[in-house]
């Protein structure tokens, strides 16, 4: 049994690797002065500046289909990737890509929509999430009501990423709650800003934050029904399920770069006339942290890997976002422990990783519904003990 990457993705690690180091990190320190100034710490136009930078270095759309001038990556490449721009707390993201439904387009709406999201002129967000329908999305209330030719929107969703930027949201609706959520009473919309609904900030925790989507009357052609009606909540869960291997990847860079922090401060940093690395309470964090760390890369390889072999990839991308958004909330932990007050500070990137990570353990798919998955998945007998080895 091999372990190792090819040579092709080492080749691509390596490479996005020396972008994210020579391009990205460097602006780390201004964008954490922005941030206690209580400012973005990277503008949109800088992000677009980057994205373009790194479209130099061969990387663009890296699930985006070829013929739309994208990378079409597999899976683990993706995975190694997104690993590698965990590594810096910039929130940047290789441009060229959408929405995985909106492939789902007809061909005026590709032209509309995806070919220019593809190309950075217009920016998407995705809505089923609303304040009575978190976890259990099936509970959705937002209404389309056919008017002629038109379906009009009354409603809210919230809690969405992007929603503040967006120019136009892909918003899923109940449009027969005589059918229910699940059998086919919704459709997915797209939807522009111009036509009338808004956003409102939500601020949180972390940096940035989420926003609700309000539709009051909201007219919308029909012409912009994604897919067909009925099938909104079928789309909605291909969207989620796309990045359940994807946000702990970019988990597993934040861990490494931030255990990789710890090592260096507890090499150098003396107290009572020693380096505090020679104390065992140090090493301790320090080996732990790197067996979950090691666990979870495997984890989340096994579930891109699964991606790629075509299978059901439900069950271990449940796995690798349960354990890995664990992982990275008990090493960014110990790391502001080992760092002491000064991990504590906005000096350095710990406390921001330590507000930010909370969030992986949440969003799409809390750690209660991947569990939820998992055990469902092994007590009717989807899967085995031991998965495809077993």
């Amino acid at each position: 049994m091999d372990f190792s990457l090819s040579d092709e993705e080492r080749a691509v690690r390596d490479t996005a690797r020396q972008f994210i180091t020579r391009e990205v990190m460097p602006l780390e320190q201004e964008a954490l002065r922005r941030e206690r100034n209580h400012q973005p710490g990277l503008e949109l136009s800088e992000l677009r500046e980057l994205q373009q930078k790194a479209k130099k270095f061969g990387f663009w759309g890296l699930s985006t289909p070829e013929e739309y001038g994208g990378m079409n990556l597999p899976a683990v490449m993706q995975s190694l990737i997104v690993t590698e721009v965990g590594r810096t707390f910039i929130q940047f993201k290789f441009g060229g890509d959408a929405d995985n439904i909106l492939y789902y387009a007809n061909d005026a709406q590709k032209q509309e929509y995806l070919i220019p999201t593809i190309e950075g002129e217009r920016i998407s967000c995705f809505a089923i999430t609303e304040p009575g329908a978190g976890s259990d999305a099936a509970n959705i209330k937002l209404s389309a009501r056919q008017d002629g030719d038109d379906w009009v929107l009354n409603g809210e969703k919230t809690f969405i990423t992007n929603g503040n930027d967006a120019d136009f949201v892909i918003v899923v609706a109940v449009t027969d709650r005589e059918k229910g959520v699940r059998g086919g009473g919704t459709t997915a919309f797209l939807v522009d800003r111009d036509m009338g609904w808004r956003s409102e900030f939500i601020q949180t925790m972390g940096e940035g934050g989420p926003a609700s989507l309000i539709f009051e009357d909201v007219r919308v052609p029909a012409r912009n029904i994604l897919g067909e009606i009925g099938q909104g909540f079928e789309l909605g869960m291909k969207w989620i399920g796309k990045g359940r291997y994807l946000i702990p990847s970019q988990a597993l860079g934040i861990a490494e770069r931030a255990l990789g922090m710890a090592v260096d401060y507890a090499n150098t940093r003396e107290t009572f006339g020693r380096k505090i690395g020679d104390n065992q309470a140090i090493q301790w964090m320090i080996a732990d942290s790197e067996v979950e760390i090691e666990a979870a890369r495997w984890l989340i390889l096994r579930a891109a890997w699964t991606v790629d072999q075509g299978w059901d990839m439900r069950h271990s991308s449940s796995m690798a976002k349960l354990f890995g958004a664990q992982m990275v909330n008990n090493v960014v932990d110990r790391v502001m422990q080992v760092h002491g007050g000064m991990g504590y500070t906005r000096e350095l990137p710990i406390e921001r990783w330590y507000r930010q990570v909370r969030l992986m353990r949440i969003y799409e798919g809390t750690d209660e519904m991947q569990r939820l998955i998992i055990s469902r998945d092994l007590l009717r007998g989807y899967t085995k003990i031991g998965g495809h080895l077993a």
